[in-house]
């Protein structure tokens, strides 16, 4: 393997790490502060925010592309 696919995988797996132990810990919130919004829209945004792209997102998430893409406009990020 090439160092940027390496690169690729590890930063894969730091996120879902991250997320397993959010989950050991029984943290349920994505965002500081924030209003909490229903749906995906928090993990999609938080899973962006680790590095990953819409396509990843939208495989761990289980949800549309169309609708991981449409979740990360800026429009829709607030």
């Amino acid at each position: 393997m090439d160092e940027k696919t390496l690169l690729e995988v590890s930063k894969k797996l730091n996120v879902l790490i991250a997320l397993s132990l959010k989950h050991l810990l029984g943290d349920k919130e994505f965002v500081n502060n924030e209003k909490r919004k229903q749906g995906v829209g928090e993990l999609v945004r938080y899973l962006n925010n680790m590095g990953l792209d819409a396509k990843d997102i939208s495989q761990i998430t289980s949800a549309p592309l169309q609708s991981v893409r449409t979740l990360l406009t800026p429009k829709r990020r607030k």
